[in-house]
């Protein structure tokens, strides 16, 4: 039998080169792409017959999904970030052969997209749309999300991430009764609690006799998860008693006024919920957004009826229930054995007490946070970290908690996620952390702890163990500077995402240090950077956006800046790096954990940049000459 050798990769045969790239994601077929003619031709071929297409760091344009998405009869699921797509663009979007579809960022779409969705994917189970038509100008009439709900027959998931409220009430309930008799889970960005009544609600139909009840709405909804204007007895009785099959309940409001007691939620309400005995996961959180507000009408009598009814619950997540004292948490905690995720959020009578007997009790906690809860001191997370298997701590804007917490939170080997925000620790606490949980951290919030110094960076990369941090966050810390950057990018630390806003002794420094850092895979300068926040940092000037532009930070897609630097070079960057989203308002960049909690620390974080240089080579060079041009005007003003 005769041999042969190959010596690259690109003489191996087209058809195995196309079945090897056929089992990477678009970012990395995109990075094999440029590498040589033959990989770009096998890249271009299998595009036309990929099952799935995901692209949502970056904000591809119109031309750039041309180029990406040819015909392809094979297409199943397509994931993308629309902030430069328009109604022009939904016929090279939408394939009958789709059967999962997430656009994120839709506000300069009409309402023509959910009917387009309705006619042209008819097979999709799984859509998730955000922001639909919040452009002005753009708007969604009640027929679109008809043709939506009549079309897609084989719906099984639903994400609706933009206001409903807007719709008229006399014609939501026929609407959704068009819904598929498939759908198991469904999410809305906004909607009003009577909406949400008057749809669930077994009431006369408008064609039916007095004494012929309508069928019951979403029959087969097992996950609801709604923002609405306020949580009432009414909305959650009829949730709890039309869903039958409901496991999945979460319901947050932001009231722009104090709520009568018509319109909030009270003990009463809390006894409605799980008349079926199906639900495992619970959630209902008062948002401080607008107006600072309260559950005033539930106590620790409304959790006791809770609780008699939640004994197999899994996850509990209450936000501002304030005279819920320690005993009401208490019976949470005894009650529901099979808890697994605890949340509690401005729960401002909730001590060491509750955690004084958890040893008594037979959980096994792995998520737990419980955000400005200011009463709980360090003796309560000595009793917490019992539980050995923890994986996500969240104490932030708990004061009190100092370095004998983080001697205890030290033990807890499996730790992925740590928030300490505006908590009394200093580096001495810091130190318990580095020969304990700071291999297994994945990410780790300081932000505001103000005792902390640069020596918390070298306490704790002090390069003795390969860590696995990703995300940082080192906000708000006075006496952080420029040295304490320059020990992180010495450890070589595989960071991805880097916040370190409000601190006024970051300078140009720090950004040469980053620019320049290579981690220890030998990716690249600056390579595993993705996120950084230096917002209102004192010591950044035009200097500074000299080492932000190609080729420093070459998987960079969030910053955050103060504008006022010079308005001219962040535009200019802007233009220069155009699938770099940059903040200078002070928003906050990237989302919040909490929220991803199950894959904030085991997110594969996809390589971009090839995909740029792919489809754009050769466009920088006007790009960097305008931003020459605008650093150039700076200096002239700054002499």
């Amino acid at each position: 039998m005769g041999s042969w050798r190959v010596e690259r990769l690109d003489q191996l045969p087209t058809a195995l080169l196309a079945t090897i790239m056929t089992k990477l994601d678009i970012s990395s077929i995109c990075s094999l792409a440029v590498t040589c003619r033959a990989f770009n031709s096998c890249a271009s071929h299998i595009l036309s017959f990929l099952p799935n297409f995901h692209i949502l760091d970056i904000s591809p344009s119109m031309e750039l999904i041309k180029s990406l998405l040819p015909p392809n009869s094979h297409l199943q699921s397509l994931k993308l970030d629309c902030g430069q797509l328009n109604d022009s663009s939904i016929e090279l979007l939408l394939r009958p052969s789709l059967q999962e579809l997430c656009f994120h960022n839709c506000a300069d779409f009409s309402g023509k997209l959910l009917s387009e969705i309705g006619s042209r994917c008819k097979d999709v189970r799984s859509l998730y749309l955000g922001s639909v038509a919040e452009k002005r100008g753009r708007a969604i009439h009640i027929s679109d999300l008809e043709e939506l709900l009549g079309g897609c027959t084989q719906l099984e998931e639903l994400n609706l991430m933009f206001d409903l409220s807007l719709f008229l009430r006399h014609n939501f309930a026929r609407v959704w009764a068009l819904a598929s008799k498939k759908l198991t889970s469904l999410e809305i960005g906004y909607i009003s609690s009577v909406m949400v009544t008057e749809l669930l609600s077994p009431n006369v139909g408008p064609h039916q006799y007095p004494n012929q009840i309508r069928p019951s709405i979403l029959p087969a909804i097992q996950k609801l998860s709604l923002a609405v204007d306020y949580i009432t007895d009414t909305m959650v009785g009829t949730i709890s008693k039309g869903l039958a099959l409901l496991t999945h309940l979460e319901l947050r409001d932001a009231p722009l006024i104090e709520p009568r007691v018509t319109f909030d939620l009270t003990n009463s309400g809390l006894q409605q919920i799980n008349q079926h005995g199906r639900l495992k996961h619970l959630s209902l959180v008062r948002s401080q957004e607008f107006l600072s507000t309260y559950f005033k009408r539930v106590n620790d009598l409304g959790i006791l009826l809770m609780a008699d009814k939640c004994a197999n619950m899994e996850s509990i997540c209450l936000g501002g229930f304030c005279r819920v004292t320690d005993t009401g948490f208490k019976t949470i905690l005894h009650s529901c054995s099979s808890l697994y995720k605890l949340k509690v959020c401005h729960g401002s009578q909730l001590t060491d007490l509750v955690f004084h007997d958890i040893a008594a009790t037979s959980l096994s906690l792995t998520h737990v946070s419980f955000r400005w809860c200011n009463l709980l001191t360090n003796h309560a997370i000595k009793s917490l970290v019992r539980n050995t298997h923890l994986k996500v701590l969240d104490l932030r804007g708990c004061k009190n908690l100092g370095d004998e917490a983080l001697a205890a939170i030290g033990s807890l080997c499996e730790l992925k996620m740590l928030q300490l925000d505006n908590s009394d620790i200093s580096d001495v606490g810091i130190a318990y952390l580095q020969h304990g949980i700071i291999s297994s951290l994945v990410s780790l919030s300081v932000r505001g702890c103000k005792k902390l110094t640069d020596k918390c960076i070298s306490v704790l990369f002090d390069g003795s163990s390969k860590l696995e941090l990703q995300e940082l966050d080192l906000s708000n810390l006075p006496n952080l500077s420029d040295n304490g950057v320059l020990a992180l990018a010495k450890s070589r630390v595989p960071i991805s995402e880097l916040r370190m806003r409000q601190c006024p002794l970051i300078g140009d420094t720090s950004i040469m240090a980053l620019a320049s850092m290579q981690a220890d895979d030998d990716r690249g300068h600056g390579s595993n950077l993705r996120l950084l926040d230096l917002y209102n940092c004192g010591g950044i000037t035009q200097l500074s956006f000299r080492w932000l532009k190609k080729p420093y930070f070459p998987r960079l897609r969030w910053l955050g800046v103060t504008g006022s630097v010079n308005r001219d070079i962040v535009d200019a960057l802007a233009r220069n790096r155009p699938f770099l989203h940059v903040a200078c308002h002070g928003e906050e960049l990237g989302t919040d954990p909490w929220n991803n909690i199950d894959s904030s620390y085991m997110h594969d974080y996809e390589e971009l940049d090839e995909l740029e240089q792919w489809l754009q080579e050769g466009e920088w060079e006007s790009d960097d000459e305008e931003m020459e041009d605008a650093e150039d005007d700076a200096d002239v003003v700054v002499e």
